[in-house]
């Protein structure tokens, strides 16, 4: 058993020096190789009860693995991080105790497509059940390594998840070949292929890299740092008094010629925000108008705080309702688009934290525990979303993706605004929760895939840090540091370019999935004939 337990730590310890923004992402092309042997060894053990031994051992290395990459969520909640760690450890534990299901069923290629098949169709399914949390989906972890995967623009991050993965069954074949063997020499002449399996992607996308244009239209952007301190100030401040630390912040950046200007995520966030129904004859909303006026030609991205309240009503108006004495509340983290002589344009956040924004499998939990959240260090009451995406289009036809935190992390979602014709990404939000650790690092690094992916530039606005630009490449451009108060200026450029990945999303994903299901079939059948 201590053999198996030292396989399972040694590949959580490859994955969690193979992340983003310290790690070295090479070591992912192995970091699987040692619980890929694990369950080989463990089947060809005599020890009773193999499927729950490949999970209690595979799970303390992918613990190992959450805990290296992702601790920085015991910053905003002890429990909130207790919670994902246990959990997104126990899932792929669990695909690892399927992956010797299909050992024992199945002809080796067979099981190893299995795993593949399972893998990204779990990554997946990450992406879009309520306990979401595709953080750690393989792909992403190349994100500080921009000029390797160039080439996401075709497959966006499940290309780099089928890439790891492909490598890491190759290195597994020569390294029981040369345990069986003992041919050092052969080993390495095996080992030609595989190396060129890594670097001729790399080589690749280097090509693309160097050919990949700027776009010749540009705009002014400014994106705003505030600084504001989540956890002693952030509640302290009106609107209208947040609109003036807008033009201090601003001050000698700020022009008649600049065509945008973005506030962080929730940035306007007095009370429980703005009322739907009736902001637009509020003193706040008079102050923006008064602020546009010395600027005609300024759009005026921000995060608010919105809500939508339903008086009287017995029953619940939407899913993502809240109970309160007088009636029903929707709330909203909302991104809202001002100009002169146009009518305001809003979008709300659509892809949300489970536990501290929205509760997940509302009508199933709230029975049970109220209508509350859990303590995982957010708000008290779940936030409302909407369906499709929206694209803000300024008074000069300017289009943009209003990007609202969380949601940079979703690849397939974010193309949805390209293809509405979004020019340039417009990401706003708040990492302030976490503190100066990995998470509003990782965050920023996540933003650089999306760019790729779609070939837009991405202008980005943090409370606390990092605010960014990003090129259409994925290069950070301009950054203002960390714990930094101020403002950046550059010239943006817009696109219509439409990539394949764009078109057609997560389409790996899918042939992935529909490989699972050839191979689970494969082995039900063999089940049956044996």
């Amino acid at each position: 058993m201590k053999r198996y337990f030292s396989l399972s730590l040694c590949s959580g310890l490859l994955l969690g020096l193979a992340w983003p923004t310290y790690g070295f992402p090479i070591l992912l092309f192995i970091g699987l190789v040692p619980m890929l042997l694990l369950v080989s060894e463990i089947n060809s053990s005599d020890l009773k009860r193999k499927g729950w031994t490949v999970f209690l051992v595979s799970y303390f290395g992918f613990l190992l693995w959450n805990l290296m990459t992702t601790w920085w969520i015991y910053n905003s909640s002890a429990f909130g991080a207790l919670f994902a760690f246990l959990f997104n450890s126990s899932f792929y534990a669990l695909l690892f105790s399927l992956y010797r299901w299909s050992h024992i069923r199945l002809k080796k290629l067979n099981s190893s497509i299995f795993l593949v098949g399972l893998w990204i169709s779990f990554e997946k399914f990450h992406l879009n059940w309520d306990f979401s949390w595709p953080w750690l989906n393989l792909g992403n972890a190349f994100s500080d390594h921009i000029y390797w995967i160039q080439w996401y623009e075709f497959t966006g991050v499940f290309g780099g998840s089928l890439w790891v993965l492909l490598i890491n069954f190759g290195f597994l074949k020569i390294y029981q070949f040369y345990m069986k063997e003992r041919e050092i020499k052969t080993a390495i002449k095996k080992s030609i292929p595989l190396l060129l399996g890594i670097g001729i992607p790399i080589a690749f996308s280097l090509i693309l890299f160097i050919k990949q244009k700027e776009p010749t239209k540009k705009v002014e952007v400014i994106v705003l740092q505030p600084n504001i301190d989540p956890y002693n100030e952030k509640y302290q401040f009106s609107n209208i008094s947040l609109l003036d630390r807008v033009e201090l912040l601003t001050k000698g950046k700020l022009t008649q010629n600049t065509d945008y200007l973005l506030t962080p995520e929730s940035y306007f966030d007095e009370g429980l925000g703005i009322d739907l129904k009736g902001y637009e004859y509020t003193p706040f909303r008079r102050e923006i108008d008064s602020f546009l006026t010395k600027y005609p030609k300024l759009t005026f991205l921000n995060g608010i705080q919105s809500y939508r309240y339903y008086p009287n009503l017995k029953n619940p108006p939407s899913s993502s309702s809240n109970k309160i004495p007088s009636g029903w509340i929707d709330l909203y983290n909302s991104a809202i688009q001002f100009e002169s002589s146009s009518v305001d344009q809003i979008y709300h956040k659509s892809k949300l934290v489970v536990g501290v924004e929205y509760m997940p499998y509302k009508s199933l939990l709230e029975p049970i525990i109220g209508p509350f959240l859990l303590d995982l260090g957010g708000t008290i009451a779940s936030r409302g979303t909407q369906q499709n995406r929206n694209v803000f289009v300024n008074n000069n036809g300017v289009k943009t993706a209003p990007i609202i935190c969380y949601e940079s992390i979703y690849g397939e979602f974010v193309t949805e605004y390209n293809r509405k014709g979004a020019q340039f990404l417009s990401i706003i939000t708040n990492d302030a929760w976490w503190g100066n650790t990995q998470g509003h690092k990782q965050l920023l690094s996540y933003a650089r895939l999306r760019a790729i992916e779609n070939r837009r530039e991405v202008a980005r606005s943090a409370n606390t840090g990092i605010s960014a630009f990003i090129n259409s490449k994925g290069e950070i451009v301009q950054k203002l540091q960390y714990d930094e108060e101020g403002s950046l200026r550059a010239m943006v450029g817009v696109s219509d370019k439409i990539t394949f990945y764009t078109t057609y999303g997560d389409y790996i994903a899918r042939i992935c999935f529909f490989l699972l299901i050839l191979q689970v079939a494969f082995a039900i059948r063999s089940r049956k004939l044996s």
